[in-house]
């Protein structure tokens, strides 16, 4: 594990970027970044004989922006893990392409070449991207397929969620289908939209203020096959977020490895990222 940036104080240059492939994780890792922290974690699905599929990116910009991505290669099609690496390396050179110029055309421009270069892959390989930009104390998602993101306040109000780009996504949000019945239906594994398959489609939100005490929270389908919105929002509105954030993921992991006619229990990759900005009112604690 890397050792975190200090919390004391802003750093006028942007932190190194962090870019997690293949990774098995046991501890979360927090860095300091721009206005805030990050924390993310990755792991590899806990009955998987291969390598961890999903990726994930924390590229820190000039002007204290930030740009963070989840990638989650298609589990049964070749080259999944490929696909993912590719999607971060696309959208990341977009967005350092033009450091100063317009976060919203680049990170759109990055996706667009990631599709096409995932597309060429032999074999009909696919991903996932999910991508939250930051800046000026803003957030701007962009999304395809169904790895998700979320931003919730510390009294745990949803302000944006992502709808997931897939059959039961849709019937949540068309109010056909409840949460907990599309965490255990049949068709919970289709997804509609991906990085490679030729009709891709970027869902793109409008600008959302964060607050000082929001989280943004990224993650791939290994987190949301398995644990409730109500109690993902529970372990992350509040507290120390890297304590957050290793409960999450360790809740994750127990239900997959303990399969329940009442629980959804998915064994899978999982990937988190979360951040935080500063509150102004002290700072939480170094990386542990």
């Amino acid at each position: 594990m890397s050792e975190a940036h200090s919390m004391e104080g802003p750093d006028p240059s942007p932190a190194p970027a962090r870019v997690l492939l293949e990774e098995d994780m046991g501890r979360a890792e927090r860095r300091a970044c721009g206005a805030g922290q990050v924390v993310l974690i990755s792991r590899r699905s806990p009955f998987a004989e291969g390598a961890n599929e999903d990726g994930a990116a924390l590229l820190p910009l000039a002007g204290d922006r930030l740009l963070l991505a989840v990638a989650d290669g298609a589990g049964g099609h070749a080259s999944g893990g490929e696909a993912a690496r590719i999607a971060l390396e696309r959208l990341s050179a977009a967005a350092h392409a033009s450091p100063d110029g317009n976060l919203r055309d680049s990170v759109l421009d990055g996706f667009e070449q990631a599709d096409r270069a995932v597309g060429a892959l032999a074999g009909g390989a696919a991903t996932t991207l999910v991508a939250a930009a930051v800046e000026d104390r803003s957030v701007r998602v962009y999304h395809v397929g169904d790895s998700t993101a979320l931003v919730v306040g510390q009294r745990g109000r949803v302000k944006l969620q992502t709808i997931s780009h897939s059959p039961t996504g849709y019937a949540v949000e068309a109010g056909l289908l409840g949460e907990e019945e599309a965490l255990v239906h049949e068709d919970r594994h289709l997804i509609l939209n991906a990085l490679g398959c030729g009709d891709m489609r970027v869902e793109m939100s409008s600008p959302l203020r964060l607050a000082p005490r929001d989280t943004l929270l990224l993650a791939s389908d290994g987190l949301w096959d398995n644990l409730s919105p109500e109690e993902i929002v529970e372990r992350i509105r509040k507290g120390d977020l890297l304590e957050g954030i290793q409960r999450l993921a360790d809740a994750a992991r127990r239900r997959m490895g303990s399969p329940d006619t009442d629980r959804p229990s998915k064994p899978d990759d999982l990937t988190v990222l979360a951040f935080r900005p500063e509150s102004g009112r002290g700072r939480e604690g170094p990386n542990r």
